[in-house]
């Protein structure tokens, strides 16, 4: 069962619209700076998560694995990844904690890429000793612990138990050995659950916000129900990141996921002040249907854009774009008003240098 719905996850997220909810994106505008005071050659891609030093700031995120049918997936995904200088999560790892013959659809990244970043991926209802076999199993540099609750919610076959999950990343990030990273998938985290995560030790936080790949339509289509209320559930990506940049300390780094589709979502994700930035369906697109010397060609395409705004917004490297002024409008800027997060600061931040 748990193989088959691996199938049906990935022939949906390749055919089913992103939202209804939108990621927010359009809501920053940035602004343009003409005397950037910047060579092309000065502009740094380079970036850090977990104390993990990255080339770029994409991640290609927790796609698919524990199926023996999407090992040519994941193959793909590595050496898009090898080739790009790419970070890369596998997916849920479970399946083989379960099944060892299935160790294969995760494995094979590591074989591909024998050298790159590549982080592990477990549910928040695993043991450290699950966690510790899932780091052990891909040579992980880092643990991604997801959260799906409306996911299982909306799945046939899905968990309805949900108590103790803080205390069990808090027990995982006490005993493995590489940084644990908690990620949502398509529903957001606010403040108040930021600052929980970030009490237990967790590292980095993906926020992985509603606009992107929806999985409670995905498990509407997979039992063919009708969810239309619950499609629209969650907090916009755009809104996460600012509710969670709100209240993370310097030790927590944020990464932006959730409907980011283009080189200027990147920028703007970095501008909120993400080390990395997420991005699964659109690179599996390209793969799917056009192969993956296109993928590659795709992401290196989008990296050469972000440099470009870059340049644009008068930031050299991570940090200056922590510095760009930007304004925030729309349906993201009456909520955050009301929540009483400072936004302004932002439209007028100072470069320093």
């Amino acid at each position: 069962m748990r193989q088959s719905r691996k199938l049906d996850h990935i022939k949906y997220a390749l055919t089913l619209p992103d939202g209804p909810v939108d990621s927010g994106f359009d809501d920053i505008s940035l602004i343009h700076n003409c005397l950037p005071e910047l060579s092309w050659q000065d502009i740094s891609l380079a970036t850090d998560v977990c104390g993990i030093k990255l080339s770029h700031p994409i991640l290609i995120n927790a796609i698919t694995g524990g199926a023996k049918d999407v090992v040519n997936v994941n193959a793909g995904l590595a050496e898009v990844a090898k080739r790009t200088n790419s970070a890369m999560a596998v997916g849920s790892q479970f399946a083989a904690l379960e099944d060892d013959s299935v160790r294969e659809s995760y494995q094979i990244v590591r074989q591909i890429n024998p050298d790159g970043i590549v982080f592990a991926n477990v549910g928040a209802y695993v043991t450290a000793a699950q966690a510790r076999q899932a780091v052990d199993m891909v040579g992980a540099d880092a643990l991604q612990i997801h959260l799906n609750t409306a996911q299982e919610l909306f799945m046939a076959e899905g968990d309805r138990e949900f108590k103790g999950y803080l205390a069990a990343i808090a027990e995982v990030v006490k005993h493995v050995q590489v940084p644990v990273i908690v990620k949502e998938v398509g529903c957001g985290i606010a403040r108040e659950q930021a600052e929980l995560l970030q009490e237990v030790g967790v590292r980095a936080i993906d926020v992985g916000g509603a606009g992107g790949t929806n999985f409670i339509a995905i498990e509407a289509a997979r039992s063919g129900s009708s969810v239309k209320d619950g499609l629209h559930w969650g907090i916009p990506t755009v809104i996460s990141a600012i509710e969670v940049a709100s209240v993370l300390s310097g030790k927590v780094d944020l990464i932006v996921s959730g409907g980011v589709r283009s080189a200027f979502d990147v920028i703007k994700a970095l501008a909120v002040g993400a080390a990395a930035v997420g991005i699964a369906s659109p690179l599996m697109r390209q793969m799917f249907t056009a192969g993956t010397d296109e993928a590659v060609r795709w992401l290196e395409n989008v990296l050469c854009l972000v440099k470009q705004g870059m340049l644009l917004s008068g930031a050299k490297d991570r940090n200056g774009l922590k510095e760009i002024p930007f304004v925030l409008s729309g349906f993201s800027r009456e909520w955050l008003t009301v929540r009483k997060i400072d936004i302004i600061q932002y439209a007028n931040r100072k470069r320093r240098g």
